[in-house]
């Protein structure tokens, strides 16, 4: 990492009552942007050069990974719930318990800033990891400057859902073997990126060999998930959202659905958006520009 920007390597922080790992890029004393990631996905999915581009902005950017994945806590004592009974139980119309729920994530961010010594920060969150921040919002409105939601949802179950591709990327297992693994990211990530950034395909063996030295959790993507099962939907509770909110969201996403970003905004009435055509779940370099350019701007 060729760069002059200040970095905190990896730290492992007792918060409540887990570990949580974490890194910062920028300035210590900078104003604080904290980024949330996504189901199943660590910390080095906010890639380091887009957290030097923020901090580049004036930014103290911290990225960590989200409890049960990379090196952060695993909660294997919490047992392995059946997904797929879950969803059985959801399209029933019926409630679904999970080991944990998205606001006890939520809480796990807010206990890294005060193990931090942050007040506020501004917020953003990438698919699960937007819906933390939802959760932020929602039970912690205090701890926000800003929330910025990318490619994420309000949990209502009459959007959009999913194709039947990214369904099965979802909710296929992680091979155990690297190779395997490898090879299953390569076409995972294919699928949820889609067709229009073919220049991204030479990264995918890379981070694929990255995530898995670093660090894969099956069982914990698997509690993850139930997470997002078991804590339905928010839109009635984003209404009280006081803080500036920026939705960003490609509007050829096949896992969450861009009127899945429309709904946010309309839940939460004061937010901005901004629709990237042909983007699909993923962060793509060729729009790394923008998207950093409109984080740093909202976030101002």
């Amino acid at each position: 990492m060729a760069t002059d920007v200040h970095h905190t390597p990896a730290t492992l922080a007792t918060v409540n009552g887990m570990q949580l790992c974490y890194e910062a890029f920028g300035d210590p004393v900078a104003p604080p942007l904290l980024l949330i990631m996504g189901l199943g996905a660590q910390m080095i999915a906010w890639d380091d050069d887009f957290c030097i581009g923020l901090a580049e902005r004036g930014f103290r950017v911290i990225r960590f990974d989200n409890r049960d994945i990379g090196k952060s806590a695993r909660l294997d004592k919490a047992g392995l719930p059946n997904v797929m009974a879950m969803m059985g139980q959801l399209a029933l119309g019926r409630t679904v318990t999970a080991p944990y729920l998205l606001k006890d994530m939520a809480a796990d961010t807010v206990a890294l800033l005060d193990h931090l010594g942050i007040a506020h920060a501004h917020f953003v969150g990438a698919s699960m990891g937007g819906a933390i921040a939802q959760d932020i919002a929602i039970h912690f409105p205090t701890r926000l400057t800003s929330l910025t939601c990318i490619f994420a949802t309000t949990g209502a179950s009459n959007l959009p859902k999913p194709t039947a591709e990214a369904i099965a990327v979802l909710l296929s297992p992680a091979p155990l073997t690297r190779d395997a693994y490898v090879d299953h990211h390569i076409k995972s990530a294919r699928v949820l990126r889609g067709p229009n950034y073919p220049e991204e395909n030479a990264f995918d063996e890379a981070r694929g060999r990255r995530n898995f030295d670093r660090g894969l959790n099956p069982p914990g993507v698997t509690r993850q998930l139930a997470a997002i099962f078991a804590s339905g939907d928010r839109t009635k509770a984003l209404q009280s959202i006081t803080a500036p909110t920026l939705v960003i969201h490609g509007d050829a996403d096949p896992l969450v659905h861009v009127d899945c970003g429309h709904a946010i905004v309309k839940a939460v009435g004061r937010a901005s958006v901004d629709i990237i055509r042909g983007m699909g779940h993923s962060l793509p370099r060729r729009e790394w520009p923008r998207i950093i350019d409109a984080i740093a701007r909202h976030a101002r």
